[in-house]
């Protein structure tokens, strides 16, 4: 079991490939164009909104650790962080909290069952509202402390108690 000393000496060798430490395992986490489109889709909306409402931080990536987690580094395709939670701005390794909404795109090496196990591990650390995002069913299942909800391409997701006023179609999610 990998800790998160064996992590960052893995990142020091491969700087260049994104990766995660789960459950002491390393996993590189690994992207297509059609991955990319929809978290910038949702970036572009989320950041464009966060920032005209002086809410707080949206950022691509960003490594999450807890402290005291020695076997968990998690890194959020898209991410929110509220104003009154902000920390100063990390230069080098992991934020030590978890946002308030983390955004996962299914990419093609991914489960559906350890996306759902991320969603839980963001809620358990602080986190208040998770997106997994499925490319392939053009779905979004919405995650909060008490809920789990699946919306479709027809469908209107919200910032839920997060960022009330933010709205996104699940088409526009997908959009190219």
């Amino acid at each position: 079991m990998k800790t998160i000393d064996d992590f960052e000496n893995h990142l020091r060798l491969y700087p260049n490939v994104p990766a995660e430490l789960i459950g002491g395992h390393i996993i590189e986490k690994t992207r297509s164009e059609e991955h990319s489109l929809i978290a910038g889709n949702i970036f572009a909306e989320l950041r464009a909104h966060v920032k005209a409402n002086d809410l707080g931080r949206v950022a691509f990536e960003v490594r999450r650790q807890i402290p005291g987690d020695e076997h968990n580094a998690r890194l959020p395709d898209v991410e929110f962080t509220s104003k009154d939670r902000l920390l100063p701005i990390v230069k080098t390794g992991a934020v030590p909290q978890m946002p308030d909404f983390a955004i996962e795109v299914k990419s093609p090496t991914d489960t559906y069952i350890g996306l759902r196990e991320k969603a839980i591990y963001y809620l358990k650390n602080g986190a208040r509202l998770v997106w997994l995002v499925y490319p392939d069913k053009q779905q979004v299942e919405v995650h909060t402390t008490d809920s789990v909800h699946t919306l479709d391409a027809d469908d209107t997701l919200d910032g839920g108690d997060v960022l009330p006023d933010f709205k996104i179609a699940v088409s526009d999610v997908f959009a190219e």
